[in-house]
């Protein structure tokens, strides 16, 4: 397996305060170097348990081409090895979602969304399915990756509502792509170069629907030193702002930790009266 620079990771995730309980599921394997965030859809039926299947999953299926190809770094269909093993690891664990939705009638009509990335030499594996989302943050800019699988993205894409109604809509978490619903789902992969001090953010749209994308960027520019307070603070941010969802946060830096901005400086010595 190709030698990969180190990777920090750090996550939080709350059930909100209009939900009675959290279908998210996040989980993330230092020695992979992979992480996973899934949002369960179904509410009591199940979504709970989709989810925490998706990510359970997906890990143990990339662990076991991990043991067993040794990260070879070839291209298939268009994808690296590490790509491709990611892939079929999200299309089996829907699968298992599918069989298990179907089997059980306490699971039936659950599903969730997914998103994951592996980080391999140089490189990042970005995949997803529905409308979880993972952002890069880079020199200062925060990136959208991924695009939602959903009925609202699809609207502003053909240019049915501007951006700005679909965040006012009631159709926000009408998904059109999520595991668990059929036999088979399309995933969507994308890799890229990692460099140094880049910041991998995977969220449910509970962050998303309730922070907006600048205020997500200030929160990693301020404490990009600390991940964990960073990942803390974006839950109570979504809070603040009404906590209509779950909502979770995974953060992946790679690289060593950078020291604290100058913002961040003065906003910790000012809370000590010093500045």
């Amino acid at each position: 397996m190709a030698v990969r620079s180190k990777i920090e990771f750090a996550s939080a995730t709350d059930a909100g305060l209009v939900r009675s309980f959290n279908e998210d599921s996040l989980a993330y394997d230092e020695a992979l170097g992979l992480c996973v965030l899934a949002d369960g859809m179904g509410g009591y039926k199940a979504g709970d348990v989709a989810s925490s299947m998706a990510t359970r999953l997906v890990l143990e299926e990339f662990a076991a081409f991990a043991r067993d190809e040794g990260g070879v770094e070839t291209q298939e269909d268009g994808l690296s090895v590490p790509g491709a093993a990611l892939k079929r690891a999200i299309e089996r664990a829907n699968g298992a979602i599918h069989r298990a939705a179907q089997s059980d009638k306490s699971c039936q009509g659950m599903g969730a969304t997914v998103a994951a990335v592996i980080f391999q030499g140089s490189r990042a594996v970005v995949a997803h399915v529905g409308d979880s989302r993972v952002y890069r943050y880079r020199d200062g800019d925060l990136t959208l990756l991924t695009y939602d699988h959903s009925l609202l993205q699809e609207q502003v894409g053909l240019g049915l509502i501007t951006p700005e109604d679909a965040k006012l809509s009631h159709n926000r978490n009408l998904v059109t792509r999520a595991l668990g619903v059929g036999p088979q789902v399309k995933v969507d992969v994308r890799e890229e170069g990692a460099a140094g001090g880049d910041i991998y953010l995977l969220c449910s749209d509970g962050l998303n629907d309730m922070v907006d994308d600048a205020d997500i960027g200030l929160v990693l520019a301020e404490l990009n030193a600390n991940l964990s307070l960073a990942a803390s603070q974006l839950v109570q941010i979504a809070n603040d702002n009404g906590g209509h969802d779950n909502v979770s946060v995974l953060i992946a830096r790679v690289g060593a930790r950078p020291r604290p901005s100058r913002g961040w400086l003065r906003q910790l010595l000012s809370s000590f009266g010093i500045a």
